[in-house]
């Protein structure tokens, strides 16, 4: 089958996010004035009595208008400016922008009242700021229900928002509150503990720290929160700390178009694929762009297709939006961009190839090798890489990875910090954009610690395995096992004579200046420390299952 794709060229400039999705139509630039209604520290009440706090933006001639949303724990009232100056000042330093909402001065005057909400706990909102949890999700569903009775509100109520603006909507989906009317999760996790927290078992450890900290220095003076990098760290197995937040997406019949990003590994591309192909939702998008993590939601492109998009669904307009093909994805070739439409993910047309390690000679190769074989490397530092060496006849990659491996380990448990890597004719390696807009993202990556080994038969995909995280197995010395390791969809062209590298190592590298190997606690001495091996061959016949895209025979 063909696989309708538009070559476009490559704008200069990863940080404006040009050209993000494709031939999406860009009107002509709209100069309404900027004149708006904004009321600060408005009352929302909760089932529970409790009263938050959102910021309402509406346009001036008092009508009723849809309304634009976003809920969670960062500070309505706290600037881009004073979070992230370089952003406020290329988009223009607009008075009322947040960081990763929408920004009031361009919706208002299009016909639509804006409305953050500051989560319990945070910003000026009281009560316990606990960021995943049961009662998060139930105050948002609150929220939108107050929002849609309004009389400022037509009834009809979006969520459009980046990050964790992304992941609260999947949560709250679920929840079904009736003047939910359509959604667009930009880049957000679906599965806390999968997605974001825990990749294959093994705690995000810096970012954690990180990111929790930032929520701890947004929450409301009065009130108590929860301490998140303590939280996750104190519960290992996807258990109730998870659990209540974890939508159920057979529930998400919504109205959605999910936004992911190759550049953003790590934190949120595996929730937008498993969100768009799991949700029961029958109205359902999936667009997967390149860039930076920030500015290109507010590229001209990115507002044409929020405002095509909205507009249908929120206002009744005729935009032309379900002209829109249910897939589209940016190719990364090494000359530049290209875009793929298709009906369906993985890809229509889509060729499973094994390519199996070989330990005696450290390649990949299309058959079993015809010896075993085993090569070690040190824990809790060490890596080795197989070769898929010049000459192969595969050209594009897109789509979802899966890695087998038979491993053993002197110790008792073994992470897995699995790479891929391109590497072109002139010996130049080739990256993704990270989402702080640096060219140093790994094409593609896995993780797995061997003790979170236990899979689900009945989730699991030939080419997507569902690790269960519900018991610790722990390895026995030297005890050969298998283990099935979720390497994240991704987007590679090689051209002729590029090379892959499949990289595994004891230890993690810097994606966004974090890493996942720096906490003691998590890593304690003895328990990882000795030597790992990697069993191949006819007995053990180790692979990596890749999603290869035929070249289109017209």
């Amino acid at each position: 089958m063909t696989h309708p794709t538009t070559n476009l060229e490559p704008r200069t400039g990863t940080s404006t996010g040009a050209n993000v999705f494709g031939d999406v139509p860009v009107p002509a630039p709209a100069q309404p004035p900027v004149s708006l209604i904004f009321e600060r520290d408005v009352p929302i009440p909760m089932r529970d009595g409790t009263a938050l706090r959102g910021n309402l933006y509406r346009p001036v001639d008092g009508r009723r208008a849809p309304v634009l949303m976003n809920f969670g724990p960062y500070g309505k009232d706290l600037s881009l400016a004073a979070r992230q100056k370089d952003y406020y000042n290329a988009l223009g330093k607009g008075v009322f922008l947040n960081w990763e909402t929408p920004d009031p001065e361009y919706w208002v005057p299009r016909g639509y009242a804006v409305l953050r909400v500051d989560s319990r706990g945070s910003g000026a909102s009281p009560g316990l700021l606990d960021a995943f949890s049961a009662v998060m999700a139930r105050d948002h569903h609150d929220a939108i229900e107050w929002a849609g009775t309004q009389p400022w509100s037509t009834g009809k109520v979006g969520l459009l928002g980046i990050s964790f603006y992304a992941m609260t909507q999947w949560t709250v989906a679920a929840l079904q509150p009736p003047h939910l009317t359509a959604m667009m999760p930009w880049e957000g996790a679906v599965d806390a503990y999968r997605d974001f927290i825990r990749h294959g078992g093994i705690l995000n450890a810096d970012f954690m720290r990180l990111w929790g900290g930032g929520i701890l220095a947004a929450k409301s003076p009065e009130s108590e929160a929860v301490n998140l990098f303590d939280k996750s760290r104190a519960h290992p197995l996807d258990d109730d700390a998870y659990t209540g937040w974890t939508p159920d997406l057979g529930k998400v019949e919504v109205p959605f178009v999910s936004v992911g990003n190759w550049g953003n590994l790590m934190l949120h591309l595996r929730g937008n694929i498993e969100g768009f192909v799991n949700a029961a939702s029958s109205q359902k998008w999936l667009r997967i762009l390149v860039g930076g993590h920030i500015l290109p939601f507010y590229s001209p492109e990115a507002l044409a297709l929020q405002e095509s998009f909205f507009g249908h669904y929120l206002k009744g307009e005729d935009t032309g939006w379900l002209d829109q093909p249910p897939v589209r994805v940016a190719l990364r070739g090494t000359d530049g961009i290209s875009w793929r439409d298709d009906t369906e993910w993985p890809l229509t047309g889509t060729e499973w190839k094994d390519l199996y390690l070989d330990a005696t000679d450290l390649r990949l190769g299309d058959s079993s090798p015809a010896a075993d074989g085993v090569v070690e490397y040190p824990a809790p530092q060490g890596t080795v890489s197989f070769l898929l060496p010049p000459g192969h006849d595969i050209r594009e990659i897109t789509g979802p990875i899966a890695l087998r491996l038979w491993v053993s380990s002197s110790s008792t448990d073994a992470d897995f910090y699995v790479t891929l890597r391109q590497i072109t004719t002139d010996g130049t390696e080739v990256f993704g954009i990270n989402p702080v807009d640096q060219p140093i993202q790994p094409l593609a990556q896995g993780w797995l610690r061997a003790s979170h080994r236990k899979t689900d038969p009945d989730r699991s995909l030939p080419y997507r395995p569902y690790l269960v995280h519900d018991e610790q197995q722990d390895l026995a010395p030297d005890e050969i096992v298998a283990v099935d390791i979720e390497v994240w969809p991704t987007s590679i062209v090689l051209a002729p004579g590029d090379q892959l590298f499949l990289e595994i190592s004891s230890s993690d590298n810097e994606t966004i200046h974090v890493r996942m190997d720096s906490d003691e606690q998590e890593r304690p001495a003895g328990r990882f420390d000795g030597t790992n091996r990697i069993h191949t061959g006819p007995s053990h016949p180790s692979a990596l299952r890749i999603p290869v895209i035929p070249a289109d025979p017209a």
